[in-house]
């Protein structure tokens, strides 16, 4: 049991790190967090300080999600401590510790704690995703369909111990992206690529 606990506390704290503000900072002197989508995520990373700057911040965050869950899947096959030791790593990203409980939109970390849970079903999920991102442009677009659609795929792939966690972890996207939903209402939303923007957009 102390193990158990000192795991789901070390996800916590690991998933607490905020790498893209970490990255940004080091590389570029950039405060994500006080510039463009203020996100310390991939995405406003790689708007900020350079496509490969947010997809090393992506890796980062991947990793701290995947790290913990792995090494819960190794030492116990209990789902009720595997779920948690997940759902701490995500609430880590979410609510950091390191940026008083402030943290990023959850999108990458959820992927990372499914890897090495569902790969298949989270790699159908995220084949939705990259098609919704390449169709629409909007990022924001493709993390609410991959999260929308993992527990489904895992429900029809034998994964079904983990659609409650799946099912949390969606709520806890949607919620963090509510802004991002309201823009995509009222049709302002920015693309990830500039290519994409309306003239309009553009110029403003």
């Amino acid at each position: 049991m102390f193990l158990k606990i000192c795991l789901v506390l070390f996800a916590y704290l690991l998933g607490s790190v905020p790498w893209g503000l970490v990255i940004a900072k080091m590389t570029k002197g950039i405060d994500p967090r006080t510039a463009g989508s203020k996100s310390t995520g991939a995405t406003n990373v790689s708007r900020l300080c350079g496509f490969g700057y947010g997809v090393a911040t992506l890796a980062c965050d991947l990793g701290k999600g995947a790290l913990p869950v792995f090494l819960a899947v190794s030492y116990s096959n209990d789902v009720f401590f595997i779920s948690l030791t997940a759902l701490a790593a995500v609430l880590g990203h979410v609510f950091s510790c390191f940026l008083k409980f402030k943290g990023g939109k959850a999108v990458a970390t959820t992927i990372g704690v499914f890897l090495p849970l569902a790969f298949y079903p989270l790699l159908a999920a995220a084949f939705l995703c990259v098609v919704l991102i390449w169709l629409s442009g909007f990022v924001s677009l493709g993390s609410l369909t991959l999260v929308t659609s993992l527990p489904l795929f895992l429900a029809f792939s034998g994964g079904k111990d983990f659609v409650p966690l799946a099912i949390f972890l969606a709520c806890i996207v949607f919620f963090k992206h509510r802004e991002n939903i309201a823009r995509l209402h009222a049709g302002v939303e920015k693309p990830w690529l500039k290519s994409r923007q309306k003239p309009e957009d553009k110029e403003s």
